[in-house]
């Protein structure tokens, strides 16, 4: 399923969902309503859900268990001590080490709680694949501090830590707090001052606007991003793409892959089955039609060959012989690489119009881009482009600047 229908469920709000294709690209705009509504959207679509982030723990363990069974075995009783409730009451859902001697990201959430969504949810029809806390979906981006107000709730993420949930009364205290967490990668020296990105309501704003500019001195600069229809907006992005611990683990995992999608196309399956013939047969006469394209093709081919290639007379395996001369020709340069990683990074700039590319270093396979965007956000979003095409972008460092953020952004291909 290529398409995700994303629902944020909201403490005092009603429920509001969008659509998204897998490159976080928004396909229908977001509505707000009664989930029964969401339903009727949900037939072949991957169904995601957003819960808030004052009801879901984000941290993270440093247990030295390497199976993901013995780590789910050990994490209850390493992170004892942080919640607050009995671990048999809570639920514990893991995510990836990053690399060996990391600290494996862990969200926990009362049993009761996650139940009482499902119920929820399927009560309209909705059976979810994933279900993330707001929190982890916020982008972490180096030198930067991420901030989101919604409502009576302030959650804050950096580079190398878990994100800080807290009540929006206390915001000075939950910046200063995110601050003295930030950690130096040399032993003994200040750590490097970070900006701050904050995403927020109008109403928000309005309220705690003068709690935020009292802080300004303690960031190399302050970037506020309105948001009229709520944060979904920001969050979807990762939640489409699947860049988050999901909940749904363990005794709340799905069954399989098939039950999965049976429950979400139930509503079109009977529709399906009658249809089936009439595609088969349309198949076959499309099959037929691409024979006679495919003879007309290789006689336009073995023509333009002659034209292409002179004093080639023999036009046997036409195409493989042209085909090869092309590869030849694209494959000079790094082993043909930067050609596709040109194409691919003027797709992604498309998801983000104003971005500006200032200079480009390609080296050893590797392109080294200089961009100018209008926030933080627009580089993560075109590095997020990136990604879901099958590269590796890694955002080196930025700054914003005025009205603009100007940022590096490294793209190679991925497992290079």
């Amino acid at each position: 399923m290529s398409e995700s229908l994303i629902i944020h469920l909201r403490d005092g709000a009603p429920p509001q969902w969008l659509v998204c294709n897998e490159a976080g690209h928004v396909i229908v705009n977001a509505v707000a309503g009664e989930l029964v509504q969401a339903a009727t959207m949900s037939a072949g679509r991957r169904i995601v859900v957003i819960v808030p982030a004052g009801d879901v723990l984000s941290t993270d363990s440093d247990a030295p268990a390497k199976g993901a069974a013995k780590l789910a075995q050990v994490i209850p009783f390493a992170l004892e001590e942080r919640v607050a409730d009995e671990v048999e009451n809570l639920h514990f859902a893991l995510g990836v080490r990053p690399e060996a001697g990391a600290r494996v990201p862990v969200v926990v959430v009362e049993r009761t709680r996650l139940e009482g969504w499902l119920t929820e949810l399927r009560a309209a029809g909705l059976e979810p694949q994933a279900i993330y806390s707001a929190a982890t979906l916020l982008p972490a981006m180096p030198g930067q501090l991420i901030a989101l107000l919604d409502g009576d709730s302030l959650t804050l993420r950096s580079a190398d830590a878990p994100p800080l949930v807290m009540p929006a009364l206390s915001i000075a205290d939950a910046f200063e707090m995110a601050l003295a967490a930030q950690q130096s990668p040399v032993a003994g020296l200040e750590p490097a001052p970070l900006g701050l990105l904050l995403y927020t309501g109008h109403d928000e704003w309005q309220a705690h606007q003068h709690e935020v500019d009292a802080l300004r001195e303690r960031f190399t600069g302050v970037k506020v991003q309105l948001l009229p229809q709520g944060p979904l907006s920001v969050l979807a992005p990762a939640a489409a793409a699947g860049d988050a611990v999901n909940l749904l683990q363990g005794a709340f995992a799905i069954s399989s892959p098939i039950e999965a999608r049976f429950r979400t196309w139930r509503l079109a399956a009977v529709l399906a089955g009658a249809l089936l013939l009439l595609h088969i047969g349309a198949r076959s006469f499309e099959l037929m039609r691409l024979r006679k394209s495919e003879a007309a093709l290789d006689s336009g081919i073995t023509e333009a060959f002659r034209v292409a290639m002179p004093g080639q007379q023999n036009a046997t395996d036409a195409r493989r012989r042209i085909e090869q001369r092309l590869l030849e020709v694209r494959g000079g340069g790094a082993g043909g690489a930067l050609l596709p990683a040109l194409a691919a990074i003027a797709n992604a700039r498309g998801s983000v119009p104003s971005a500006t590319i200032e200079g480009i270093t390609f080296r050893d396979g590797t392109l080294d881009l200089r961009i100018t965007a209008p926030d933080a956000a627009s580089l993560d979003a075109i590095g997020q482009q990136l990604r879901a095409a099958s590269w590796q972008a890694d955002i080196l460092g930025g700054s914003s600047n005025g009205d603009a953020y100007r940022g590096r952004l490294q793209v190679r291909k991925a497992g290079a």
